[in-house]
């Protein structure tokens, strides 16, 4: 299939698991055909307005916010701010769609894709919704009944989206994602300084790192890391609470865990990993399916219609992962994560059947659902 130059924006973020998938989707489209133009357009002062530009595009902020669930007084004022926000958004999107004239508009969920795509959909310009969760959010919802399209990681998405304008496509991922070999693993061992002879945890909290995941890594350390004299542990405990591990680490010293703020090679922390900890944000669960790696889940409460336990159940479901509520994590997580480190016919259970539901080529049927839609 030959692939035209377009002009493509795509609208959304707030989080890694909408920026990254839209960048992996904007990837596609520039292999697919070098010439095509891209615009991003984000909210102001979220993570897309560095991460978009530090990845090569250029983007546009829109002043969107979202609604604040706690009644607190910053909370009031800021949701009474919201209808005059919203009027500016609107108007600015209209502004973008007006001198930019995309051929189409993506939407990858977050604050900025709904002024965003309602415009594109009111100028009748066509637009693919790509719906990372199992239950969808409430910005796609919206926008679903006049999409062209929506392109989905999840059975079951009838519930919310047209029957007919539905594809499985599965969620875009970083292209270096894939089962691994030793060569690989070897190479992980030396880059974070690790020893081969011994069995290995990773834990990664998602972009922002994990109050819950890191305090009961905390509590497993306070304790002695009981069961984990051949285990060691690599560790994200995001950019938000480097300080204070950092000083919690000082005061401790385990030798067997290494931690840092972020992962610059989640390849090679995959290929090392025999047991993955992680919250079960749409990426992650994603990724760890890619890589075929035995997972335990921690979904956080605190998202929206609570999405990330419906992401990790889609897995418990097919006995491809764990699932160990926020809730019992401080009591429950690391007794869990080394009972299945010790149980290898249990392990290769879960990667197998991890693996199985991996959808690795999802860009590229996104780009080729876009190619259909213009």
């Amino acid at each position: 299939m030959s692939y035209k130059a377009l002009r493509v924006i795509i609208s959304g973020g707030g989080t890694g698991g909408h920026i990254f998938p839209a960048i992996s989707i904007a990837d596609a489209l520039k292999k697919a055909n070098p010439d095509t133009e891209i615009l991003f357009v984000g909210a102001n002062g979220k993570m897309e307005m560095e991460k978009v530009p530090s990845a090569g595009y250029r983007i546009v902020g829109l002043p969107v916010a979202g609604l604040q669930r706690k009644l607190t007084l910053q909370g009031i004022w800021r949701n009474l701010q919201l209808p005059f926000k919203l009027l500016a958004s609107n108007a600015r999107a209209g502004k973008v769609l007006k001198e930019f004239r995309p051929d189409i508009a993506v939407g990858v969920g977050g604050y900025a894709s709904a002024p965003l795509l309602r415009k594109a959909q009111q100028y009748r310009i066509p637009t693919l919704l790509q719906e990372q969760n199992g239950f969808a959010g409430m910005t796609n919802k919206l926008l679903g009944a006049k999409a062209g399209c929506i392109c989905v990681a999840y059975e079951g998405m009838e519930r919310f989206f047209p029957a007919d304008r539905i594809v499985m496509t599965g969620n875009p991922i970083r292209s270096d994602i894939h089962p691994y070999g030793q060569e690989e693993r070897s190479a992980g061992m030396v880059y974070y300084g690790l020893d081969s002879s011994k069995k290995h945890i990773l834990i990664i909290g998602g972009s922002l790192g994990s109050a819950t995941l890191n305090r009961s890594m905390q509590r497993w350390i306070e304790a002695g890391c009981p069961g984990g004299e051949e285990v060691e542990v690599l560790w994200q405990c995001g950019g938000g609470y480097i300080a204070q591990t950092d000083a919690f680490m000082a005061a401790h010293r385990p030798e067997q865990v290494r931690h840092s703020a972020f992962l610059k090679r989640m390849d090679l922390a995959y290929a090392v990993a025999d047991v993955v900890i992680s919250r079960s944000g749409a990426s992650s669960v994603s990724e760890i399916c890619a890589a075929g790696k035995a997972a335990m889940f921690v979904p956080s409460p605190n998202v929206a219609e609570d999405h990330q336990t419906h992401n990790a159940m889609a897995l418990v479901r097919r006995d491809a992962a764990l699932l160990v509520k926020d809730a019992e994590a401080p009591e429950k997580m690391m007794e869990t994560a080394l009972g299945l480190l010790a149980d290898e016919p249990r392990r290769k259970t879960l990667e197998k059947n991890a693996l199985a539901m991996a959808l690795p080529d999802a860009a590229q049927k996104i780009v080729e659902e876009i190619y259909k839609l213009i």
